[in-house]
């Protein structure tokens, strides 16, 4: 767009300029045609161009609340001709919109036809609606044709438009608005307009901050309802600042059933969410199982909204339930408030709650005292006229003579009686009906009524005072018809109070799934998931030469931590097994195992615990087990075994232990105190045990109190006194107590 003073070169001329300088110029002339043309709205009326120039073209075809409604494609057919060069789609979206009363709080045209609904469903096409203005249009467009605004020239010169609408309503906070221009954005919540009436009196009659504004405007009343949830603090801050964000929240209740089921029952959701997406979102979630709480919503809304949240049974807590609801659907929203606006139609500034209500006050002031000069122009010519009447029924019969004699009888009259042009011109158009007794008196009847307004006008302009009462007096009667009782007025979104802090935990915990799964791993590594607990794995069947090693009751919810020879910890989630049907599948096509290591040790992950990892030339160290969770299938490497080494043993530690006893292969074993052993996140490790002709075998930690057992046969057996073990690390140790197991394993 360029500017009017450096218009366009014509397609054969040459421009020698840097490219930066033009596209820089040309950028910043679409930047504010579009901050002032199209997105941001108007302080004063709340308005962006494209919703004035509709509700002027609807005023232009006489379509106010009490008449005939026309079809939407003569008003949008109007305003593209006369107003807004644009397209037909999105002026006739932008009048839909004006229409929904799920979107504005306070629609400006009431639509006859199918104008879309909440699930998201499109208006019918322009040549079905028909539409027609609102009584709150008709409050912004009252005094449009007493000079209350100035006008300019449409975009081809040949109409005018108004460049700002009275506004004898609170637009701008009352509907909200939003939109995105460049480099710039707004974000305005609706509001109840009767809280914006009382707050603009307040501020009538004082000077206050906006916390004490927000007092009376407690927050956004969403056209939706909900309940809004954002601490007060914050809402009085967003107001100050304009900025900030509002939390809504879906408004629900608990409805009983027969043997203490129940179901809970939606009514209400937040602005601007679809609700059948909603929906639909609800229930994926469920199909995914990430809302196990939940078995199943169902929509059975008709005119009001009515969603069905059938819990999974009777004892799930419904708060709880919901919680789980809020943080993963659209149930809870938060509305970002951004009061990005005009003021005075040409400056984009962000606004408090004050200076806004204060600006909408002062347009009023500028309405009030142009359409009072208007109004006493038009008694001031009425009451010429008037005295041009009267000075005919003081002389009628030389009046006539005038008029029938006269070659000039409009000069004659004026120097005869002194009368002006106005008045000479309003007698010779006199009709004689108006020369009864009876007229005489009703029109210096109507002259004492208009020289009383006269009076009152030319006092009201003059006094700022008299004018601020005036405006008082029009809010009150606003105030009326949206009183708290009327439908209008009526909050629909109730101001609840910021949520108690939910233990995360619990509410996780709950969210998630849990059945029970046996885990089993053979000899030569093919793994499975059984359900239940309790499977015996001599019933199960393996595959020829393989046999049972490792046998783990766990949750699916779990994680299975596997320790590979080569000092590698693994991880995989137990809901990714493969079932217990068949003889499942190899651990390595879900871990990247190499060929010349195997599985050392495997256990379920405990986030608190702590694990003692030892390679068999008896080097080990302790490990916290969050540090080994491994997050590729490649594995994270701990324990540095070297190129020949082999891991060899992992362990819990028992969260009460304080001593370690080892056991090598040359049958020695050692106790010591575990705090010898030092904690790391990776490496070789120190000496537990010495070793001359062996390796090590076993580990075992425990409690020196609690005594020291090992497993012998089916039972287990007591050391009455370790004494004789008891060293420090690094030492080679004793043979072990007599009836130790050959295989010089503790058996735990």
């Amino acid at each position: 767009m360029a500017k009017k003073d450096n218009p366009a070169p014509a397609a054969d001329q040459v421009v020698n300029q840097p490219i930066g300088d033009i596209l820089s110029d040309r950028y910043l002339s679409y930047a504010l045609s579009t901050i002032m043309s199209r997105s941001l709205p108007d302080v004063r009326d709340g308005l962006k161009p494209v919703h004035r120039r509709l509700l002027y073209a609807m005023y232009q075809l006489r379509l106010s609340p009490d008449t005939g409604p026309k079809k939407s494609a003569r008003v949008v057919g109007d305003v593209i001709g006369k107003f807004h060069p644009h397209g037909d789609t999105a002026v006739y979206d932008a009048m839909v919109r004006l229409a929904q009363d799920f979107a504005v709080r306070y629609p400006l045209v009431d639509g006859q036809g199918n104008f879309g609904n909440i699930d998201g469903d499109n208006a019918a096409a322009m040549r079905y609606t028909e539409a027609r203005l609102t009584a709150v249009a008709g409050l912004l467009l009252e005094g449009i044709d007493e000079d209350a605004v100035d006008f300019r020239a449409t975009y081809d010169g040949d109409g005018r438009e108004p460049v700002v609408l009275p506004a004898n309503f609170p637009n701008l906070l009352a509907n909200g608005s939003s939109g995105i221009a460049v480099g710039m954005a707004t974000n305005i919540p609706p509001h109840n307009v009767h809280e914006l009436l009382e707050a603009c009196e307040l501020l009538l009659d004082e000077d206050p901050d906006t916390k004490t504004l927000a007092k009376i405007v407690k927050g956004p009343d969403f056209p939706t309802g909900g309940i809004l949830v954002e601490p007060h603090e914050e809402i009085v801050k967003a107001y100050e600042t304009g900025r900030g964000a509002f939390r809504m929240r879906a408004r629900w209740h608990k409805e009983e059933l027969k043997q203490g089921l129940y179901q809970i029952i939606v009514t209400e959701i937040p602005y601007q969410i679809q609700k059948s997406k909603l929906v639909e979102k609800i229930a994926e979630l469920i199909q995914t199982r990430k809302l196990p709480m939940l078995d199943d919503v169902l929509d059975e809304s008709a005119e009001d909204i009515r969603l069905v949240l059938v819990p999974k049974n009777r004892n799930v807590e419904p708060e709880l339930l919901m919680e789980a609801l809020f943080r993963n659907t659209d149930l809870e929203t938060r509305f970002n408030l951004n009061m990005n606006v005009l003021d005075g139609g040409i400056t984009p500034q962000v606004m408090s709650l004050k200076d806004v209500l204060r600006s909408w006050l002062d347009h009023r002031q500028i309405v009030l005292v142009r359409r009072s000069a208007y109004r006493l122009d038009k008694v001031l010519h009425r009451i010429e006229v008037l005295d041009g009447y009267l000075v005919v029924y003081l002389n009628i019969d030389e009046v006539i003579r005038i008029i029938r004699e006269a070659d000039d009888p409009k000069m004659e009259l004026i120097e005869a009686f002194g009368l002006t042009e106005v008045q000479a011109e309003a007698v010779l158009n006199m009709r004689l009906r108006n020369l009864r007794k009876l007229e005489e008196m009703e029109l210096r009847k109507e002259h004492d009524a208009l020289s009383k307004e006269r009076d009152k006008l030319q006092a009201l302009i003059k006094s700022e005072a008299k004018q601020w009462k005036e405006i008082r007096r029009q809010i009150e009667e606003l105030k009326k018809q949206f009183g708290p009782d009327t439908e209008l007025g009526r909050r629909r979104t109730e101001i609840g109070k910021a949520p108690s802090p939910v233990d995360v935990e619990e509410l996780e915990e709950a969210m998630i799934e849990k059945e029970p799964v046996t885990v089993i791993c053979s000899s030569k590594g093919w793994i499975r998931g059984f359900r239940g607990h309790g499977h015996n794995p001599k019933d199960l069947k393996y595959k020829d030469g393989d046999r049972g090693r490792f046998v783990i009751e766990a949750q699916t919810t779990d994680k299975l931590l596997i320790f590979g020879t080569n000092g590698r910890f693994y991880t995989v989630g137990c809901d990714k097994l493969p079932s217990g049907r068949g003889f499942g599948e190899p651990i390595r096509l879900m871990i990247d195992l190499p060929n010349d290591a195997d599985i050392a040790d495997m256990l379920v992950y405990q986030p608190d615990g702590r694990l003692l990892v030892a390679s068999e030339d008896g080097r080990g160290f302790v490990v916290l087990e969050k540090d080994v969770l491994a997050q590729t299938k490649s594995g994270k490497q701990i324990l540095n075994v070297g190129t020949d080494g082999e891991a060899k043993i992992c362990v819990r530690i028992a969260p009460d232990a304080d001593h370690v006893a080892t056991i090598g292969t040359n049958r020695k074993m050692l106790v010591f105190s575990l705090e010898e052993i030092p904690e790391m996140a990776k490496g070789k490790g120190v000496i537990l045990q010495r070793y001359k002709d062996g390796e090590l075998s076993d580990i075992k930690t425990f409690k020196w109190e609690s005594g020291f057992t090992y497993k012998y046969g089916a039972g287990e057996t007591m050391v009455e006194d370790l004494n004789p073990w008891l060293g420090q690390r690094a030492q080679a140790g004793r043979l072990p107590p007599n009836g130790f197991p050959k295989n010089n394993k503790f058996g735990d």
